[in-house]
C-alpha cells in the first residue's frame, strides 16, 4: 500500500488534529486558513467574544487564561507549536470560554468555524483527534485543582517551571516569562513567587536575566514539585 506524506514545508506537519488528512486535504485547509501574526502582549482574543476561529499556532507561545472580577489573572495553560487554542467555542457555538494572550512574538493560521465545521463533517476522524484534546485540557484542569490542594507555592513554581521547560534536553533552557506571568500561573503573589524563585535560584536550580528564567537544573525542579524523574 502507498503511504503519502505531508508536502515539505506543511503548514499543518505536526498537528495532531489534521496528522490523518490526505495531502490535498490538508492543502484545501492551508488555503482556507488566514495567516495571523501575533506581537508579543497582543490579545488574540478576550474571555465571551464569539468563537469564530480555530487557531494553529506556529510560532511562539500563548497563555490562556481566566480574569476574576478583581482583575486578577489565573494562566490555565500555555500554548506552543504546533498545538492548537480555540476548538471548545467552535464545537459548540459559545462564546470564548477564556483569553489568549501572546507571551512571545507569534504566527499563526486561523481557520473559520464554517470551514472547520465542513471539514469535520467531511472528515469524521478529526473528531477523535478534538476529543483527545478536550480530554487532555480536562486532565490539565484536574491536575491542577490537585495541585493547589497537595502542593505549597514553591511546589507549584517549580512544577510550572518544568511545564514550560517541555522536552529540552539542553543543559540551560530559557523562558521568556517574567514572575508576574509565572505568579499568574502558579496561583501566588507576586512576592512569594519572587521569594521561590530567589530560593531555586540560591540552590543553583535557575537564574534569572532580566525578563527571563534561565532554568539549569530540571531535575531538582522535578523534584521539588513531586514529579517523577524520567
Amino acid at each position: 500500500m502507498e503511504v503519502r506524506l505531508p508536502e515539505p514545508g506543511d503548514a499543518l506537519t505536526g498537528v495532531e488534529m489534521f496528522a490523518g488528512l490526505e495531502p490535498e486535504v490538508r492543502q484545501r485547509v492551508i488555503a482556507a486558513a488566514v495567516p495571523r501574526t501575533y506581537r508579543k502582549g497582543q490579545l488574540l482574543f478576550v474571555e465571551n467574544d464569539p468563537g469564530e476561529s480555530l487557531i494553529v499556532l506556529r510560532r511562539g507561545a500563548v497563555a490562556v487564561f481566566r480574569t476574576a472580577p478583581t482583575g486578577e489573572r489565573a494562566v490555565l495553560s500555555v500554548i506552543r507549536p504546533p498545538d492548537v487554542l480555540g476548538e471548545v467555542s467552535l464545537l459548540d457555538a459559545s462564546t470564548r470560554s477564556a483569553s489568549a494572550e501572546a507571551i512571545e512574538d507569534c504566527a499563526a493560521l486561523a481557520l473559520s468555524r464554517g470551514a472547520f465545521m465542513e471539514l469535520v463533517h467531511s472528515n469524521p476522524r478529526i473528531l477523535d483527534a478534538v476529543m483527545r484534546s478536550l480530554g487532555g485540557l480536562i486532565r490539565r484542569l484536574t491536575e491542577q485543582n490537585a495541585d493547589h490542594v497537595f502542593l505549597d507555592l514553591p511546589g507549584r513554581v517549580a512544577k510550572t517551571l518544568v511545564r514550560l521547560a517541555g522536552e529540552s534536553q539542553a543543559p540551560m533552557i530559557t523562558i521568556e516569562l517574567n514572575q508576574s506571568q509565572l505568579a499568574e500561573m502558579a496561583g501566588g503573589s507576586r512576592q512569594s513567587v519572587n521569594q521561590a524563585i530567589g530560593s531555586f535560584a540560591s540552590r543553583g536550580w535557575l537564574r534569572t536575566e532580566g525578563r527571563r528564567i534561565v532554568v539549569t537544573d530540571v531535575a531538582a525542579l522535578r523534584r521539588r514539585a513531586g514529579m517523577n524523574d524520567r
